[in-house]
């Protein structure tokens, strides 16, 4: 208990020594000469490949530098995020944006003690540049997650929604209603390989999870929902388990689709497969 106590401490307090490199001016400018330059890339019609274009300062693996590409060919528009699942609103999909262009939105996680500490940091944070974003402690449900955004006073189009609660990611995202985002990011499961797989819906997650694969959704479960909402898939990151989809008739010609099978190459997905003999012993919903 104490050295959880003190592990809490030092994270709260000390948080912002450890990534203070990622706060400074030339991080920043760098950020803004990158959107620049996808930007002449656009004009130009000399644009990467949306899979060349990851790298990482905030995000858990390469999410901020494909994100940045992409909302410099969409447009920022209101430069409004939803976060779900969103640990301490700095390890997350969201964090670049908001600290190094001045995004507003909601980060909502049902860890209490990480929310603190996001909170604490963003209130330290000095850059004025950074708009304080929203913190929400909850615990996300398909049944609540639409009043837990519009009681944040968030309806309607925004520019990017972020899906990462560990196991009912699937289902989080077909019950919204109350936001049209443009851009979703959202976890999958590689484990299941190209099969239409989802572990049925239990509200109680995380604390049912009984293991690390058998959660979540397949990447053609997603691929299939997105289509149904008027998304298409335009890549993952390396792992080939944080999906990028963009809202149909959003640069199609600029970030064309790509297939489910494209996203599960790297090692990370091959070597989590699971056998069809396993899965043929596990529950799942197919819809």
């Amino acid at each position: 208990m104490l050295k959880e106590v003190l592990k809490n401490f030092l994270k709260k307090y000390f948080y912002i020594l450890r990534i203070w490199d990622k706060l400074s001016p030339a991080v920043q400018i760098s950020q803004v000469q990158q959107f620049q330059y996808y930007q002449n890339c656009k004009r130009n019609n000399t644009l990467p490949l949306f899979k060349d274009t990851g790298f990482k300062v905030f995000s858990q693996f390469e999410e901020d530098g494909k994100l940045l590409f992409i909302f410099s060919v969409v447009g920022m528009g209101s430069k409004t995020f939803v976060d779900l699942g969103s640990h301490d609103g700095v390890n997350s999909n969201c964090a670049n944006l908001s600290i190094h262009f001045g995004w507003k939105g909601l980060f909502v996680d049902g860890d209490k003690k990480v929310i603190e500490r996001g909170q604490h940091f963003y209130k330290r944070y000095p850059d004025p540049w950074c708009y304080k974003p929203k913190f929400l402690h909850s615990f996300i449900t398909a049944e609540n997650v639409n009043d837990i955004i519009r009681n944040e006073n968030i309806t309607g189009e925004i520019e990017l929604l972020s899906i990462d609660i560990d196991g009912n990611d699937y289902w989080i995202w077909k019950a919204l209603e109350i936001i049209q985002p443009k851009v979703v990011i959202i976890e999958s499961q590689v484990a299941f390989g190209n099969h239409n797989l989802i572990v049925p819906y239990d509200g109680k997650l995380p604390a049912n999870v009984k293991t690390d694969y058998y959660s979540g959704a397949s990447n053609s479960a997603l691929y299939n929902l997105a289509k149904i909402k008027g998304y298409r898939l335009v890549g993952s990151n390396e792992y080939g388990n944080n999906l990028f989809f963009i809202k149909n008739g959003i640069a199609e010609n600029e970030i064309p689709e790509v297939t489910v099978e494209s996203t599960l190459n790297h090692p990370f997905a091959t070597e989590k497969l699971l056998g069809a003999e396993l899965l043929g012993k596990l529950t799942f919903t197919q819809e």
